[in-house]
């Protein structure tokens, strides 16, 4: 069982903190959890060699950063020094457990890129999704344990948290795990420029 070894399920499971009330309808409901973290980044293009492909960036905080510029990197003879780079980093977890229909755990990953046109300003978006589905195959209310069995075909024992979340899930359920990473990079006219 890889993708981070089930960690996140055990975040779900183990600590999501919904409040249940015996009478609640909630009570019935199966845990579900969804996180997310993003950063914003600006910099400077303080030099640029567009021969050699290399590029100086300085930060907001004075820090400066230099490298070369593969091929990939489209559009790099637009670039002049004063121009503006901001990036935008997004990493998203969910997770539900899910009445299972009989099926089997799967893993699966999608990527997508896409970058802008000969002659424009550079700028590209990239998105790597992975998605892990697991059943539970046992709950252990009195030892606070569940144990999940992954797509490779093994089981692995986590210790709950949050015991209530225990009690809103069900032998054979399916629990679904998407992790999500974006990135954004644009590069813009500086005033200077």
């Amino acid at each position: 069982m890889n993708f981070r070894q089930y960690t996140c399920v055990a975040a779900l499971l183990a600590g999501s903190t919904l409040a249940i009330a015996a009478d609640d309808p909630a009570m019935t409901e199966r845990p579900s959890l969804y996180v997310s973290q993003s950063a914003n980044i600006t910099a400077l293009v303080e030099a640029i060699n567009h021969e050699t492909r290399e590029v100086t960036l300085r930060g907001p905080q004075g820090n400066a950063v230099s490298f070369v510029a593969s091929e990939e990197a489209r559009n790099l003879d637009q670039v002049s020094v004063g121009d503006i780079v901001s990036a935008e980093y997004v990493e998203t977890l969910s997770i539900e457990v899910v009445a299972n229909e009989g099926l089997e755990p799967e893993a699966g990953e999608l990527s997508a890129m896409a970058r802008t046109e000969k002659g424009e300003m550079p700028g590209f978006a990239m998105m790597d999704a992975q998605v892990v589905t697991a059943t539970v195959e046992e709950i252990n209310l009195e030892a606070n344990t569940f144990k999940l069995k992954g797509p490779d075909g093994a089981v692995n024992e986590y210790v709950a948290r949050n015991p209530e979340n225990l009690k809103r899930a069900e032998v054979g359920d399916l629990v679904i795990i998407t992790v999500t990473e974006a990135i954004a990079m644009t590069v813009e006219v500086g005033p200077s420029s």
